[in-house]
């Protein structure tokens, strides 16, 4: 059984061709539309919610020729084969057939057979073209990447965070996920699409920092032909692409005070219309928007609508930065070692103590991305069967990013840390260098900052130092 597809346009003035082809290609499991004309079959192709698998078209029409007809079809539904017949049959008409765009060209009178041909070659190239387009769905919701054993770590943080998906994910309920850059909140997202029951629809991902501000409405709603210079045709937008699926939202922080009043109206009703268009659309959509800005610093600077985070904001999601995940930076760190050394196809790496102190004791400003950047330098590096410390960066620059350096005397203080964050970020620079200096251990580092080794174990737990000791665990042996 052939696969159901949209109809055929059949394109003649004279009833008796129409009947004849339409009953041909209607016995070989076709649908057919019949028009009388040029100027009718433009209108059909017009409406709204049309679609054709193809058209076949008379040279010779009252009125508009079938020619003509091609080039308009052409300039509008490029993607439309097309197959056009003539009773005067010339090289010179051929060629003009074939540069207009026809994808082939049959001379009157023609055997059912070589029609039929014709036909199924179309048939057969688009179902080639709609398994593509399912295989790029496939690829683009399925990915292992997005499913929710990828999202690795063993914190209480992180597991909070994979049973709070489990919760969220089967609902159609707003998403807003906030926090650092590299934290993994586009991993969350799409955790939440592959759990739901929009699995098996388009999961659409769009970044609005990505994408110049005049544009960003098109890509968002599409845009009619005509609507702006450039506009040679009309487009679809992202919105519309995801209908009964997902649209990922990412750096929404970043959108434009217009564009998201827009945005608001759609998350109200699904709503829409194109740029440079007057009709209203709707699709059913479920919205995950995600930014890595201070959202409330930024609506009391006016650069985001409070109304618009009230209505984004039903139910959010943190990803812990890596700093506060304890041992998961290990964990983390062996899983991306793992898969580097697989990609590289060299023998498996471990982690030397060394290396696991070193990983222990850094801020990660760049979070979980820096982390596998590292680790993907580390397996390209170390000629051993264990990463070495020497084979890690000195993370010199990366502290200096994430403004973690304590403030010397007469220095200039970041206030936009905050008094007790500044303290910790001190603390655990200063317990960082002890344990360093002291190739990390316990007894001899509590004696250079004139405290307690009860004390100081209290203080690298509170700050996630907890294994950045000797063996990584509980000796302090001299």
């Amino acid at each position: 059984m052939k696969p159901v597809l949209p109809p055929i346009l059949m394109v003649d003035d004279e009833p008796n061709m129409r009947e004849t082809v339409s009953e041909l290609l209607m016995d070989d499991d076709y649908l057919v539309d019949v028009a009388e004309s040029a100027e009718q079959a433009l209108e059909m192709l017009s409406e709204p919610g049309a679609a054709y698998f193809m058209m076949i078209t008379d040279g010779r029409l009252g009125g508009m020729s079938g020619y003509e007809l091609l080039k308009r079809a052409k300039e509008e539904w490029p993607n439309m084969p097309v197959i056009l017949i003539t009773a005067f049959a010339t090289p010179k008409l051929a060629v003009e057939a074939i540069q207009s765009g026809a994808v082939d060209y049959l001379s009157k009178p023609f055997a059912p057979e070589e029609l039929l041909h014709a036909v199924a070659r179309c048939r057969e190239n688009y179902g080639l073209k709609q398994e593509n387009k399912t295989l790029r769905a496939q690829a683009s919701t399925s990915s292992p990447i997005y499913q929710l054993h990828q999202i690795v770590g063993d914190s209480p943080k992180m597991e909070d965070l994979r049973k709070f998906i489990e919760t969220v994910a089967p609902t159609d309920s707003t998403v807003l996920i906030l926090g650092e850059s590299g934290t993994g909140k586009e991993l969350v997202a799409g955790s939440i699409h592959h759990l739901s029951s929009r699995q098996e629809k388009n999961y659409i991902r769009l970044n609005c920092a990505a994408i110049p501000e005049n544009l960003l409405e098109s890509e968002l709603f599409g845009h009619e032909k005509g609507a702006f210079t450039g506009a040679l045709r009309t487009k679809t937008g992202r919105v519309e692409e995801a209908d009964g699926g997902t649209i990922f939202l990412d750096e929404i922080g970043d959108m434009s005070r217009p564009l998201q009043a827009k945005l608001l109206r759609f998350l109200e009703d699904g709503s829409f219309t194109r740029v440079g268009g007057n009709e209203e659309k709707r699709v059913n959509v479920r919205i995950i928007a995600a930014t890595n800005r201070d959202i409330v610093q930024a609506i009391k600077d006016n650069d985001f609508r409070e109304d618009l985070y009230h209505r984004l904001n039903v139910m959010q999601f943190r990803p812990p930065p890596l700093r506060d995940r304890g041992q998961d930076v290990i964990t983390l760190a062996e899983h991306f070692l793992a898969k580097n050394c697989e990609d590289l196809g060299r023998a498996s790496l471990k982690l030397s103590k060394e290396a696991e102190n070193k990983l222990m004791t850094h801020q990660w400003p760049g979070n979980v991305r820096e982390l596998r950047n590292v680790m993907e330098r580390a397996a390209i590096l170390e000629g051993t069967d264990e990463v070495q410390p020497e084979n890690l960066p000195d993370f010199e620059l990366e502290s200096r990013l994430s403004g973690s350096d304590a403030p010397q005397s007469g220095g200039e203080i970041n206030y936009e840390l905050g008094f007790a964050e500044s303290v910790a970020v001190f603390e655990r620079k200063m317990i960082q260098s002890a344990l360093e200096s002291n190739q990390f251990n316990v007894n001899r580092s509590a004696e250079m900052l004139k405290m307690t080794r009860h004390s100081l174990r209290y203080r690298m737990q509170q700050l996630g130092l907890a294994n950045a000791t000797k063996g990584g665990g509980d000796s302090d042996d001299e």
